[in-house]
């Protein structure tokens, strides 16, 4: 699997731990997701699309690493997604050209924090593309 240089220097800028719980936001078919969970031991990384084409072809392309429990996908809008009964929360949580955190769409993009805040850790944190090459935006809580 090779990563354009622009998504594998967002990688490495993750704060990454062996037993991190990721969320990818805008996932794609999944070649950051696949690289994240490549570096994961205990953790797991869940990509989520709103393009369930994306996401079939995710599934085909990240076979292995859905197998070894370390990737899952899921077709969900972001400002739809919640985590599912029994589903722990995520610590680490970023996206890469998704309109709604990226400033093209703030008032989606308040409703998407909203759901992040749901479904992560207290202390958890937000990774967007735009910085060098990421920049970190607060996770609003109650």
């Amino acid at each position: 699997m090779s990563l354009s240089p622009r998504l594998a220097a967002i990688v490495r800028a993750l704060p990454l731990r062996p037993d991190s719980r990721v969320l990818e936001i805008g996932c794609g078919p999944g070649a950051a997701a696949r690289a994240v969970a490549a570096m994961l031991t205990t953790g797991h990384i869940l990509g989520i699309d709103r393009s369930a084409r994306a996401i079939t072809q995710g599934e085909t392309a990240a076979a292995a690493e859905i197998a070894s429990g370390r990737m899952s996908l899921r077709a969900v809008a972001a400002e739809d997604f919640v985590l599912r009964a029994g589903e722990q929360p995520f610590d680490l949580v970023f996206a890469v050209r998704v309109g709604a955190l990226d400033g093209r769409h703030p008032q989606l993009g308040e409703r998407v924090l909203q759901q992040i805040a749901l479904a992560t850790t207290p202390d958890a944190r937000l990774f967007v593309d735009g910085g060098d090459p990421l920049r970190e935006v607060p996770i609003p809580r109650p």
